[in-house]
């Protein structure tokens, strides 16, 4: 009996605290624009380029980035 006590002016204090917070966010303006951002899913974004992917003779792993390095330059003046 004594947990109840406790427990109503517990859950109280966070209807309280969720009905501040709640009444924060639209005086914020966070319920504003409710279409916009269900509808930016459907737009056509144009897509980011890809890295590219080399191999470096060196090292005998992939590398993203298309940098010609160091050792690129040498592998490419042997002749």
């Amino acid at each position: 009996m004594s947990v109840i006590l406790l427990l109503i002016p517990l859950s109280v204090v966070v209807a309280g605290a969720f009905l501040a917070a709640f009444v924060w966010a639209v005086r914020s303006g966070q319920y504003e624009d409710t279409c916009t951002p269900s509808m930016r899913v459907l737009a056509d974004d144009v897509p980011a380029a890809a890295p590219q992917i080399r191999w470096t003779q060196g090292q005998g792993a992939l590398s993203a980035g298309g940098g010609g390095g160091e050792e690129s330059s040498r592998s490419d003046r042997k002749s």
